[in-house]
């Protein structure tokens, strides 16, 4: 974030916006495109994406028995993923700040008919509504880029995760070559224009892509988890960096 004479400012993909206004405008991306959501996502991802979650699962190491958060979890996808593994003795939270992709979340659990262990919120990643030491494990995907303040987040997904429980952080991020770098770029250019044509909203998805491109490298994220409190912290790029899955752990008290 950056301070000018006047008021404090934040980016929204490339716009430099007003702090207190980007929630909101990113509210308003996510509304939009909330019912063709999943849909996108194999589009632009060409169904990679499905294969990155089920690796991302591997990395959450949980067990029956064990809490989850799901955080910015939108339309489910991992909710529906975590719920058999945890089982009915342990517990699944959705949660999102935007009412819109919860209810398209809410109506897939609904659904498929596991709704004995998991439950769906409204929360704000930065000052999320649990009790410290929750949960097990707190998974955000393709949502921090989306926070305000990603300090602020990760410093509460910290008090929220249990004494050696973990937090996973799945983002883009950047690329570890050139060529793919260039190649990855040319490819998101046709994002909004896969945007307007499926979803009637092309600005959307440009807002998408810029905030892709903004969000912090590898090695800067996990300086800021380390910065608020994670121990051991690591990534594993995926598809050459594309994608990054960022682990951070809680001591033992």
């Amino acid at each position: 974030m950056t301070k000018n004479t006047e008021q404090e400012t934040t980016h929204f993909g490339y716009r430099e916006v007003p702090v207190g206004d980007k929630a909101g405008l990113v509210g308003q991306v996510f509304h939009s495109v909330a019912q063709k959501y999943d849909l996108m996502n194999d589009v632009m991802s060409l169904g990679t994406h499905r294969l990155i979650k089920r690796f991302t699962l591997e990395l959450s190491a949980l067990r029956p028995g064990m809490s989850v958060l799901d955080l910015a979890g939108g339309t489910g996808d991992f909710s529906l993923l975590f719920s058999p593994i945890v089982g009915n003795d342990g517990q699944v939270v959705l949660a999102d700040i935007n009412e819109s992709m919860v209810r398209v979340g809410r109506d897939r659990i609904i659904d498929k008919g596991l709704t004995e262990n998991i439950s769906y919120t409204l929360a704000n990643a930065e000052c999320l509504p649990f009790r410290e030491n929750s949960f097990d494990c707190i998974c955000i995907a393709y949502g921090l880029r989306n926070v305000t303040n990603k300090e602020a987040a990760l410093a509460s997904m910290f008090a929220m995760t249990k004494p050696g429980g973990r937090v996973l952080v799945l983002e883009f991020s950047k690329p570890v070559n050139p060529l793919l770098g260039k190649a990855y770029d040319a490819y998101s250019v046709l994002w909004p224009k896969a945007g307007q044509l499926i979803t009637g909203d092309g600005d959307s998805y440009q807002y998408l892509v810029e905030s892709i491109r903004m969000h912090p490298d590898q090695e800067t994220l996990k300086q800021m988890m380390v910065d608020a409190g994670f121990r051991d912290c690591e990534y594993h790029n995926v598809m050459g960096g594309i994608c990054a899955i960022h682990i951070g752990h809680k001591a033992r008290a």
